[in-house]
């Protein structure tokens, strides 16, 4: 009889739901669950553009809205689907994406007395609001744990855990007063479908904890009271609220409560996993492995790898960190990424390409691929930087903005898309290029997200770029796969090697690098590198002049060469 998972995966502006069929892999149903609160499910405030928040309301009237409408289309897609069947569940959100709770681990947002309080909601992974926090995070950590750095990069980012529970502090006394502890979103939703919310009972995520709060078995877990109290008095005290202890995907979080059940159509005490980040889960979900980088394709990128940690892995300065099982048991996890990709491209379309391209988004992205698609690299002139929403990886900067090079009056709108999409691939050479530096094996890339499966003019110049073949995963939901895989370890059925085996597929579309592209990218690598570390680190030294002249010897020979 056949054994089946569900997966949750809790995006930036939705959730959705896949349920699997465990022996193949197949994916008998899915759907979505768009946010209803703010703009896109985000919470913003115009006097701040800093500021991104949801509504914990939201993650409820979602979980079970896509895990019955999963149900329903595995009913119809598989007569032989039985709910009873279903081994497990598993989740996975956006992160660091922390919650303030109070004694009961009532979201705060909830509660009435704070419904039109920004600061009581939800701090999505993408507020910024903390970058001065951040910095003196960091300034603080380098006199005092410099070791605490070492493990996240060098740098602590105003997108993680305490940053955002400083800046609280900072801003909302009453908030933060009011909060009795804060969860991480990925520990939450598997706390409300087992009955554990109270802070004290929840089981956190070695991923959201590791790669986010700086929480290392080495030196006993959290921050120690005296670096946070050298912060603020306050953030030691609520350190005695947090918690000392994490877990792996891999273990049971709990089991379903009798009412989540019956809400769902489920069986009473079915495995719920420990949850993880939306990144690490769509690794697992494409089939991570030694010497594999899986590329999260999206409105920003994530780059997930592992090595085993049976062997000594070095620090790695500028990526998101290293944390030991964060993806895979028995290996250290590697997170990198690009703030902004995908909503650069949007960013693009939305304000700057005019409507000769088509009158909507879509045909006006589909003709300017069509059009770029016939240029050579070089051909425009162009080099840009991708850093319209900061840098994540490898400065470490929120406040480093975007940069186009060699427009002239003749530039048309789809070789500036062209040249953004090189940028990016640039970026993710530079991440490729630290980790390979530092030990780390990358042999194939594996990608995942909409970008991977939409724009194949994309994924070759990705290709040529990087000079490693471009797979992509045959899951259109590679997170939401994970999660179910999870789920299904979690309730101590099977193992998570059977189940990635059976259900991690590649598209049979492989794109690899072009040699004459390749050198001509390598070249343009060079000049982006100057622009690079000209404008986003204080230790560059040298000239400037030759750049944009470089960029015209170079259109000049890509158009003979048509």
């Amino acid at each position: 009889m056949s054994k089946y998972a569900i997966g949750l995966d809790y995006g930036t502006n939705s959730c959705r739901s896949l349920l699997i069929n465990l022996e193949n892999g197949a994916e008998l149903g899915s759907t979505v669950f768009p946010y209803p609160s703010g703009e896109q499910g985000i919470l913003t405030d115009s006097a701040d553009p800093n500021i991104a928040r949801q509504n914990p309301q939201d993650y409820l009237d979602g979980l079970q809205a896509i895990i019955c409408e999963a149900i329903k289309q595995a009913k119809q897609n598989d007569p032989a689907f039985d709910p009873a069947n279903v081994l497990g569940i598993g989740v996975d959100t956006t992160g660091s994406t922390p919650i303030p709770v109070d004694e009961a681990g009532t979201p705060l947002g909830l509660k009435p007395e704070f419904a039109n309080n920004a600061n009581a909601m939800v701090w999505l992974w993408k507020d910024h609001t903390s970058h001065e926090e951040a910095a003196q995070i960091t300034a603080t950590a380098e006199k005092m744990r410099p070791e605490y750095l070492a493990k996240c990069g060098g740098i602590y980012s105003s997108e993680w855990w305490w940053s955002k529970i400083w800046r609280c502090l900072k801003t909302d006394l009453e908030v933060f007063a009011a909060a009795h502890s804060w969860v991480e979103h990925c520990d939450w939703i598997p706390a409300v479908l087992t009955g554990t919310t109270r802070p004290d009972q929840i089981s956190r995520s070695t991923c959201a904890a590791g790669h986010k709060a700086m929480f290392n078995d080495q030196w006993g877990g959290l921050p120690d009271k005296e670096f946070l109290s050298q912060l603020d008095p306050a953030l030691a005290d609520l350190r005695d609220r947090l918690y000392d202890q994490t877990f792996s995907s891999d273990h049971k979080a709990g089991g379903l409560t009798a009412e989540w059940a019956e809400k769902l159509g489920l069986p009473e005490g079915i495995a719920v996993a420990v949850g993880a980040f939306d990144a690490h889960m769509g690794a697992v979900g494409s089939g991570v492995k030694e010497g594999t980088l899986v590329k999260i394709l999206g409105t920003s990128t994530c780059d997930i790898t592992v090595a085993p940690n049976s062997k000594t892995l070095a620090d790695i300065p500028g990526l998101c960190g290293v944390a030991n099982e964060s993806v895979l048991p028995d290996h250290y996890g590697i997170e990198a990424g690009q703030s902004a990709v995908g909503d650069t491209f949007l960013w693009f379309v939305h304000n700057l390409v005019p409507d000769s391209y088509g009158k909507t988004i879509g045909k006006k992205f589909d003709n300017m691929e069509t059009e770029l698609a016939k240029q050579k690299p070089g051909e425009s002139g162009l080099l840009a930087l991708d850093w319209n929403n900061g840098n994540r990886t490898i400065l470490v900067d929120v406040r480093l903005t975007g940069l186009l090079l060699g427009q002239t009056l003749h530039t048309k709108a789809h070789e500036i898309y062209r040249a953004l999409i090189e940028a990016t691939a640039f970026g993710a050479l530079t991440i490729i290029k630290r980790m390979q530096e530092h030990g780390v094996e990358v042999r194939e890339v594996v990608n995942t997200g909409g970008l991977s499966l939409k724009n194949e003019t994309l994924m070759q110049i990705y290709a040529d770029v990087i000079g490693l073949p471009m797979k992509v995963a045959a899951s259109e939901q590679t997170c939401a796969m994970g999660s179910a895989l999870f789920g299904a370890v979690a309730s101590g059925s099977v193992t998570l090697q059977e189940v990635q085996q059976a259900s991690c597929k590649i598209q049979e579309k492989i794109y690899t690098p072009d040699p004459e592209n390749q050198k001509t990218y390598a070249k343009i690598y060079t000049l982006y590198r100057e622009l690079h570390d000209a404008f986003g680190t204080a230790e560059w030294q040298g000239k400037m002049n030759h750049v944009m002249k470089d960029l015209i010897d170079l259109r000049q020979q890509a158009r003979s060469e048509k």
